[in-house]
């Protein structure tokens, strides 16, 4: 089995470095890969699969170019209202969080263990809940983009008022969680602190800011990579 995944490119501007890096990456690796898996946050704001940004436009159309392997997309806290419409229109299966793969591995965003942050928990249960997500969508497009600039300030400055700790997983949870569905290892994203941890086994994405990253995975050996943006992938 050979497959990638990537998380937390906050994607916003399709001339950005990060896009076309991320361009380059699918047409890439999708011809090296069986599966290619994004986890979560693939753009910086999702308002609805109605969007009419050009960074949405762009997503779709680079999405529906692969042809050559399965492309898997997980919610993040940025793009939960990804729905059935952007499924349809991009080729990608969209996949729930958490998921546990055929051979072992636990895929998902990671915010679901960030359980010291209360506050973040229980906004993140409201906006996953049907009934806010129905209420949303009611909305007009124009005020779900205010109201997603809104949110994105907000987050910004609770942020910058935490304690670094406070947002990152709690240990405690990951370990149930890896013992409850008996994975073998972990794979997420979220935290904007990539690495590798043992006990349980768990790789931690970084986020495409000055850089990019990935982990892949060849049968049963995994790395993670890390790649310049300024610069054409696998260049």
């Amino acid at each position: 089995m050979r497959r990638i995944f990537i998380s937390d490119l906050h994607l916003q501007e399709p001339i950005s470095p990060a896009f076309l890096r991320f361009q380059e990456c699918l047409e890439v690796e999708a011809c090296r890969n069986e599966e290619i898996f994004i986890l979560g946050d693939l753009v910086e704001m999702w308002v609805g699969d109605d969007d009419d940004s050009a960074c949405a436009s762009a997503v779709i159309d680079t999405l529906a170019s692969v042809k050559e392997c399965a492309l898997f997309v997980m919610h993040g806290n940025r793009d939960f209202l990804l729905g059935d419409d952007f499924a349809s229109r991009s080729g990608v299966q969209v996949i729930s969080d958490p998921t546990l793969l055929a051979d072992g591995t636990l895929v998902t965003h990671g915010d679901r263990y960030c359980t010291d942050d209360a506050e973040y928990q229980s906004m993140r249960a409201w906006f996953r809940s049907s009934a806010w997500q129905e209420d949303i969508l009611g909305k007009t497009l124009d005020e779900r983009k205010s109201f997603g600039e809104m949110l994105r300030a907000q987050s910004a400055a609770a942020n910058s008022n935490k304690a670094a700790n406070i947002m990152d997983v709690n240990l405690a949870q990951v370990s149930s969680e890896s013992a409850k569905y008996s994975a073998k290892k972990l794979i997420h994203g979220h935290t904007h602190r990539p690495g590798k941890h043992q006990d349980p086994t768990r790789y931690v994405l970084g986020a495409w800011d000055h850089v990019g990253w990935l982990c892949r995975q060849h049968d049963d050996e995994v790395t993670l990579e890390c790649f310049s943006l300024a610069r054409r992938y696998g260049t």
